[in-house]
């Protein structure tokens, strides 16, 4: 089959996968981000978001966004799941040597492009991953599923669709590749003190192992560990994004928690209301202090190793 392509600057988009009907959209949300990043450098974002004053486009454009992977060595090739409107995109692309992204919607697709047109080393692949992750034969230095993971239920068929989508992801990766992953925690100490959960917007939700169903879901860090595991990776190192991984300014670890008073920052909730039923910095405090921070951490980065 030869491919269908268009070219954005020196990006690539491979439409060979893509059924021709963007499956989901944040309506004139994306119509305006593709207005700035057509018309607009990045060095200018910053600017754009303090005057418009939006909270989609400082989720999608914000700097912050890459904070949490921006001190790991993406040396080699990055296969990044799931890339949205590039938020992460240049981050990976400044230090890989190849970048190849998949992504659902054109129209994001395209948002990342025009974003890093004049980045180089980056293919965009539009389509369900499980149609474009069979067509390719290269293997990878790396994976990353940054807020992804938890919609694998939406778009892959299995009764184990977390699970089964990490073992696909481990399919194209080269022997000793690495997978990176952030999401949130299911029993995060910001859903205990009254954040309603991100993805369903439902108090409680994950909290009560999300009784209302549907195919998103977040995990615990036991849980997290175990879908890993079975999907055939090990090496497993758990960090800790504070106060969560879109807009990290501390990455804590197993080598290095937070101390009692650190952990202040915890109202920073910018697309909906929220209750508040406790103050969190105490009850960080309460958790630090009984060696329970890994636990409640409000959302993890894990790296595990292809065996």
């Amino acid at each position: 089959m030869s491919a269908k392509t268009e070219k954005i600057g020196n990006i690539c988009l491979n439409l060979s996968f893509y059924g021709g009907k963007d499956l989901y959209s944040d309506g004139s949300t994306e119509d305006e981000l593709l207005e700035i990043v057509k018309e607009h450098g990045e060095d200018e974002y910053e600017s754009i978001i303090n005057d418009r004053y939006s909270w989609p486009l400082f989720y999608h454009l914000s700097p912050y966004r890459g904070n949490v992977i921006e001190w790991i060595d993406f040396s080699g090739s990055v296969l990044e799941v799931g890339a949205g409107c590039g938020a992460v995109t240049g981050v990976i692309a400044d230090k890989a040597d190849r970048t190849v992204c998949i992504e659902l919607s054109k129209k994001r697709s395209t948002i990342n492009a025009y974003r890093h047109k004049n980045r180089k080393g980056i293919e965009i692949y539009v389509g369900n991953f499980e149609d474009v992750s069979k067509g390719f034969d290269e293997k990878f230095d790396f994976a990353t599923l940054i807020g992804v993971l938890e919609y694998g239920g939406l778009y892959i068929s299995s009764s184990e669709p977390c699970r089964d989508f990490l073992s696909a992801i481990k399919k194209l990766l080269k022997p000793g590749g690495r997978v990176v992953i952030a999401i949130e925690n299911k029993i995060g100490m910001k859903y205990w003190a009254g954040c309603s959960e991100d993805h369903t917007g439902r108090y409680f939700d994950s909290v009560e192992n999300y009784p209302s169903g549907g195919g998103i879901r977040t995990f615990s860090r036991r849980e997290l560990k175990d879908i890993l595991t079975e999907a055939g990776f090990g090496n497993l190192s758990f960090y800790y994004p504070y106060p969560d991984y879109k807009f990290a300014s501390v990455i804590y670890s197993d080598g290095c928690l937070p101390k009692k008073g650190e952990l202040n920052n915890n109202m920073r909730n910018f697309d909906r209301e929220r209750l508040v039923l406790f103050d969190e910095k105490k009850a960080f405090d309460t958790i630090i202090d009984a060696d329970l921070f890994a636990e409640f951490s409000n959302s993890f980065l894990v790296i595990g190793e292809a065996l």
